[in-house]
């Protein structure tokens, strides 16, 4: 009877020419237990794009290694990537502030206080969430847990294994939610664990120190892990990370290609496969999964999953709109993955190289799809 509720809410959808069309129903903006739906604008927008914004700064000292990194952040072209962004149609962006090179993408108090080099001087984060304001667009910071993804630079300043760690990790964090206000509308935390309840509690309420309707997102990888766990690794999160690694024929591939090289096959179907694995597949059937907003992060031509081409990551037109469609359908939502690196380069380079990726445009035909998948959705 629930789930019979939940497809009413979001509307009667229907087959026409081999793509999934829906009617314009009500989004629920209030979870299976009651309590306020915060990420209902996500099921009700469009979508949204993310970039993994890499800062590696090369040098060898510590003093032009700080210098290259604030040459890499001041060349990011923000007007160029705006117009690209809002040429889409998305409604949100998910950015990255920091993930695995020890550096972060926009200046950080926190991490200055404790030893400098490690933050630009630009605060590009607020640039960005300005701009996007200014355009009725959201924000989503990307951050790694606090655990074994966290940043290496963030876990050695805050004392990874010392006890206060996790407390001062939440300082870290309310500091930056709390200087950037409304600017921020959300976080999407990278590689967590599971823990009570009331722990990722305290965490939520860091991240929303400037903002009490933030909405907060930790990832377990469950769309793309081997065991097949598709239910939120937090409860009590917002709105589902939902990780996919790959689609095939539009839907979810679960199965986790693991490790690249080793009994990774392509059938004669020209379709990955693990040899003695069957493959499994996915599609969300309502709104919420558990208590939790139904979301998915879609890469598309970059691969999250060494074991994982770039090539297939990248979809015809057809099989990524019928995705999205279906994902509508039921009042879900979905952030596309997308490369970020020069006007013109191809999809799936080598996006760790720091003068590649300094001037933070989106290569043409991955954006190009974007604005092709904004159109079609407006269509409906």
């Amino acid at each position: 009877m629930k789930r019979a509720r939940q497809f009413l809410m979001v509307g009667v959808f229907f087959l026409i020419n081999g793509g999934l069309t829906w009617s314009d129903g009500k989004i629920e903006t209030v979870r299976p237990d009651g309590q306020p739906n915060r990420a209902a604008w996500m099921a009700e927008g469009t979508f949204g794009i993310m970039t993994h914004y890499l800062v590696q700064p090369q040098g060898n000292t510590p003093a032009e290694k700080t210098a290259d990194l604030n040459r890499i952040v001041n060349q990011f072209d923000l007007d160029f990537y705006i117009r690209q962004i809002e040429e889409t149609g998305a409604d949100w962006l998910i950015f990255t502030l920091a993930q695995g090179t020890g550096y972060l993408s926009s200046r950080c108090d926190t991490i200055d206080r404790l030893e400098k080099g490690y933050s630009p001087e630009r605060d590009l984060v607020r640039e960005i969430g300005q701009r996007l304001h200014g355009r009725g667009k959201k924000l989503i910071i990307y951050l790694p847990g606090p655990y074994a993804g966290s940043d290496p630079t963030i876990k050695r300043l805050l004392g990874l294994g010392s006890e206060g760690f996790i407390d001062r990790h939440n300082a870290f964090i309310r500091e930056y939610a709390a200087g950037l206000g409304r600017l921020l509308d959300g976080w999407w935390f990278d590689s967590c664990g599971p823990q009570d309840n009331a722990l990722w509690q305290k965490e939520m309420e860091a991240c929303r120190a400037g903002n009490p309707e933030a909405v907060v997102a930790f990832s377990g990888a469950e769309f793309c892990a081997s065991s097949g766990q598709i239910m939120p690794l937090c409860p009590i999160e917002d709105y589902h990370a939902g990780e996919i690694h790959l689609l095939e024929d539009s839907r979810i591939r679960t199965d986790f290609l693991w490790p690249p090289g080793e009994g990774i096959i392509i059938d004669a179907q020209c379709k990955l496969r693990k040899q003695g694995q069957e493959p499994k597949f996915y599609l969300p059937d309502a709104q919420f999964i558990g208590n939790v907003q139904w979301h998915c992060l879609l890469p598309i031509d970059l691969s999250f999953n060494p074991a994982v081409p770039n090539q297939y990551c990248h979809y015809t037109d057809a099989e990524l709109f019928r995705f999205v469609d279906a994902v509508k359908a039921v009042g879900g939502a979905i952030t596309i993955n997308v490369p970020i690196g020069g006007a013109s380069g191809p999809a799936g380079v080598d996006t760790s190289s720091a003068s590649f990726i300094g001037n933070g445009h989106i290569p043409q035909d991955t954006q190009a799809q974007l604005v092709r998948l904004g159109k079609h959705l407006q269509e409906k």
